[in-house]
């Protein structure tokens, strides 16, 4: 998400991540609006990777950030600054999945997605592009975050910073606090089953193209007997 043309006013560009730090420790709310704004897509990714509901993720982020603000002035530059943002924002996430299923609380997986969340999504749609095919990106990007769902816990958060976000794979293992083998395991493992279950997608959806019963099926019957009761009509088509 782009910084408000106020605060990049206001902001170099080359800030370190210890200048980050020390501004928003000393309470520089413009560097903290800048700093979420910089890193809001890839939290929230995470934490909906690891919780898969768009309005747990949201809350977590933002108790995520509020402890991040508190806790600044602790941040010594031994990580990357968005590692440590992302620590807490999967400590975060880890904690309320682990109560969630202490209460047994139940949240649909296919929860929709609504226009807050769509901006947060790669390959966003144009605002030109014709309605049919906003349509289509928008079905196929909900069909994949729900396969992305339902692959398992241990690999949605390995497969969202390694092919969403990028990051390498010391990143990611210094992200989630995980060896870099297992990285390297997880992310193979989750890109497989994501081939896998994406293709069983395709091979149902193949077998329903171009379908051919309900209302098409009709027309054309309807069509086809009215042209032999009655032969005068033979030129016309029936719609």
């Amino acid at each position: 998400m782009p910084v408000s043309a106020q605060v990049q006013t206001r902001l170099p560009n080359d800030l370190s991540d210890m200048e980050w730090a020390r501004r928003i420790s000393a309470g520089d709310e413009a560097a903290f609006e800048a700093l979420m704004r910089r890193y809001n897509r890839m939290l929230y990714r995470v934490a909906r990777a690891i919780l898969r509901h768009d309005a747990e993720a949201e809350d977590a982020l933002q108790l995520a950030y509020l402890q991040a603000y508190r806790g600044m002035g602790s941040y010594r530059g031994e990580s990357k600054l968005s590692t440590w943002l992302t620590r807490i924002v999967v400590n975060e996430s880890l904690m309320r999945a682990r109560k969630r299923r202490r209460e047994g609380t139940v949240i649909p997986l296919d929860s929709t997605v609504d226009q807050s969340d769509v901006a947060m999504i790669e390959n966003m749609e144009s605002p030109d592009e014709r309605p049919e095919n906003a349509a289509i990106r928008s079905q196929t990007r909900a069909l994949i975050e729900r396969r992305i769902d339902a692959l398992p816990e241990g690999f949605r958060a390995v497969f969202v910073l390694r092919a969403l976000e990028e990051l390498s794979v010391e990143e990611t293992a210094a992200s989630l606090g995980i060896p870099e083998a297992t990285v390297r395991t997880r992310f193979f493992r989750a890109r497989a089953l994501l081939r896998e279950s994406l293709a069983r997608d395709v091979d149902v959806a193949t077998t329903e193209a171009f379908g051919f019963d309900g209302a098409r099926c009709d027309r054309i019957v309807t069509a086809v007997l009215l042209r032999v009761r009655r032969p005068d009509t033979a030129q016309h088509r029936v719609r």
